[in-house]
């Protein structure tokens, strides 16, 4: 079991979701590090009390050079951009990946300063885009290595979504969470990865003891959002409805993942055809506001809005970058209050890396001794959300589609014959009649006549 965590300090802050959640569990921010303007000028804002050391390629050597305190936890995500599809996928030979092994030098340092303080190594929190377990390099080989002292990358054909590794000097777990289990409705799947010293058990704070159940998004029965029961079985909450006067559609119960460029490239990707990121109000598509972005993320409303007139595009991108506040608040109250059973991973799961280094492997759950060991995307206190439940009429202009943004959408559609959400591609229609002037050539005139 791991010990009090007082302290943290926090790398790839952005506008700091880990200070958010810490804070009211009364852990002490030690310091943070964000080097993007517009995050920066959050974290001025709301945590100018914390220092922002910058670069986290200078921490070791602070750290070393007794500049700086030494945390009980370090946390932090390094760029995601260098694991995912958005990204090209270029791993460890982007430079961005490489501040991944920067994340294990700072990790490093802080070890040898409290070990030689005869204190306890510091535990950790890493986040990532699902994206690294597949990475071509095998990031998460060299990642996992690094941070256990190995000599060379550990080998795995295919990394499973979760499983843990217990070495000579830290044991380490991951598993893949999905927001739209924590009370938001976005799915947001995100590896998360939390170790500590030969003392710390992760797999006590990320995995959990109890039965085997189904995913509740597909079984009724555990569908716990409101809705309509008859003879047991369970009706999807409508995606229609009347808001402060205002009548509302949206195209799914849950989003595709929130991303950086939203503000900025909202028409081109697969959430513009099947409408998880618009909404229909009165009859016109708009994309998500900020405010309801900050909603999806779990964050109080308005909190990006730091200064008069604060771009849109950035908050978005701010918003996008971030952590899922409730998820990292489920992992970090289990860690600060170990409220938690003690889980022994199953034999059969298990295989030997090389002396005193063990591996398990846990995809989704795992039978054991004493029940079924959950390491699936949810949580048993999963909570469901809806749409519905972030939307905010009060709306300007801006947000909604222009009659040429929605012959975009329709157009690339027809031209990359894909899907389409059939409600959205009626509203898309609605929202500029049979008015084809926007459409290119080769489209058939009266395309919109029904």
């Amino acid at each position: 079991m791991a010990r009090g965590i007082k302290t943290y300090g926090s790398v790839c802050s952005g506008i700091e979701a880990a200070s958010f959640v810490l804070g009211p569990l009364g852990v002490k921010p030690l310091w943070l590090s964000e080097i993007a303007d517009f995050p920066n000028r959050v974290l001025s804002a709301k945590y100018s009390h914390i220092p922002n050391l910058g670069d986290m390629r200078g921490i070791p050597q602070m750290i070393d050079e007794d500049r700086i305190g030494v945390p009980d936890f370090l946390c932090g995500g390094t760029p995601c951009q260098a694991f995912s599809l958005a990204g090209w996928k270029n791993g460890l030979n982007d430079d961005r990946g490489q501040l991944t092994l920067k994340y294990i030098d700072i990790l490093n340092v802080i070890d040898k300063k409290r070990v030689a303080q005869k204190q306890t190594r510091a535990c950790f929190m890493w986040e990532n885009v699902e994206g690294v377990l597949k990475d071509k390099t095998n990031a998460f080989g060299f990642f996992l290595a690094g941070l256990l002292g190995l000599k060379n990358p550990i080998e795995c054909e295919k990394w499973p979504n979760a499983g843990a590794v217990f070495g000579m000097d830290r044991n380490i777990a991951w598993r893949v969470l999905d927001a739209k289990y924590f009370g938001v409705p976005q799915q947001r799947r995100r590896l998360y990865l939390l170790g500590g010293g030969k003392d710390f058990n992760p797999s006590d704070i990320l995995f959990e003891i109890g039965e085997h159940i189904n995913d509740p998004y597909t079984v009724s029965a555990n569908n716990r959002m409101p809705s309509l029961f008859e003879d047991g079985i369970a009706e999807s909450r409508p995606l229609a409805g009347v808001i402060n006067g205002h009548n509302v559609e949206v195209f799914r119960e849950y989003s595709d993942c929130l991303y950086a460029a939203y503000g900025t490239k909202w028409n081109g990707n697969a959430a513009s055809f099947n409408g998880s990121l618009f909404v229909c109000q009165d009859g016109r598509v708009r994309r998500l506001t900020p405010k309801e972005c900050e909603r999806l993320m779990g964050f109080p409303d308005d909190y990006t809005n730091i200064l008069p007139g604060s771009r849109a595009t950035r908050r978005y991108q701010a918003i996008g970058n971030s952590w899922a506040v409730p998820v990292v608040s489920w992992i970090f109250d289990r860690l600060v209050n170990q409220n938690v059973q003690h889980i022994k991973l199953p034999e059969h799961t298990a295989y030997l890396i090389e002396p005193s280094y063990s591996l398990y492997f846990i995809d989704r759950f795992a039978e054991s001794e004493k029940g079924w060991v959950n390491a699936s995307a949810y949580p048993y206190d999963y909570v469901l959300s809806h749409m519905l439940d972030i939307v905010d009429t009060d709306v300007e202009d801006k947000y909604y589609l222009s009659p040429a943004g929605c012959a975009g959408i329709v157009r690339r559609k027809i031209e990359r014959n894909v899907r389409i959400n059939e409600r959205l591609e009626f509203h898309l229609r609605n929202g500029f009649g049979n008015d084809t002037r926007y459409l290119s050539k080769g489209v058939v005139t009266g395309l919109f006549s029904e």
